[in-house]
């Protein structure tokens, strides 16, 4: 398997993304800042880096430019950010990133990002995008479709419809057996809650009372969207 270097500045991201990786049998390599991922980069070159946007000493795309600058961009690189703009993507794909991923982010783009970087040569500065995932549940977002739009060249669909997550008031079908209808029930409380932290497994985890791994397992278990939590945080 691969050795995956992570580097974001929000403990809980790092130990979330950590597990799932290592469930999956890859090496994780853990770096909260730039200054840490200049040296585990040189140390051990990783296969792979997923890497932050906002992070407080250097942020992400300036990483990746001095990397790419330097000759350094042998591995492909994933962005991640909850609060990119479109010049934002447009300009780390165009840098060289391989994909560009929206927090929270679900298990399976996770897995689908890393499977297709780690099959395939980090994109080329200014050169096309290699990726740009779908998030929401199939609904794309505005950063999917500029970044698309804008290295093809075409023009800017109509925006799609929103979608509106989790409601606060839901109805449960009560004619079914016990055990299905509480998973519905607790599938649409965690989704709620998600959604009203702004995918912040921490403070999910606080306020249902929750160690964070137990809950991250209830969460993988009801298979619940992480990406369905991101709603207005932007």
């Amino acid at each position: 398997m691969a050795t995956i270097l992570v580097v974001d500045d929000e403990l809980g991201i790092r130990d979330l993304l950590s597990e799932i990786l290592n469930d999956e049998g890859h090496t994780v390599e853990l770096a909260e800042n730039a200054a840490q991922a200049r040296a585990v980069r040189a140390q051990l070159r990783p296969d792979l880096v997923l890497l932050d946007i906002w992070m407080p000493d250097t942020d992400g795309v300036t990483l990746l430019k001095e990397w790419a600058s330097g000759g350094l961009l042998s591995m492909p690189v994933i962005m991640m950010s909850g609060h990119a703009t479109i010049d934002t993507a447009v300009e780390a794909t165009r840098i060289g990133a391989t994909a560009f991923l929206e927090k929270p982010i679900t298990m399976a783009k996770l897995l689908k990002a890393v499977d297709q970087g780690l099959n395939k040569a980090p994109a080329k500065p200014n050169g096309p995008v290699v990726s740009a995932l779908r998030m929401g549940g199939g609904v794309l977002s505005s950063t999917d479709i500029a970044v698309e739009a804008t290295v093809s060249g075409s023009a800017l669909p109509e925006p799609a419809m929103m979608d509106l997550g989790p409601q606060s008031l839901q109805s449960f079908n009560l004619d079914g057996p016990l055990r299905e209808a509480r998973d519905d029930f607790e599938k649409a409380y965690f989704e709620y809650h998600l959604a009203k932290e702004s995918g912040s497994m921490t403070r999910v985890a606080e306020k249902t009372g929750l160690e964070r791994t137990h809950l991250y397992r209830k969460l993988k278990q009801l298979g619940v969207d992480l990406a369905r939590s991101k709603r207005n945080a932007l």
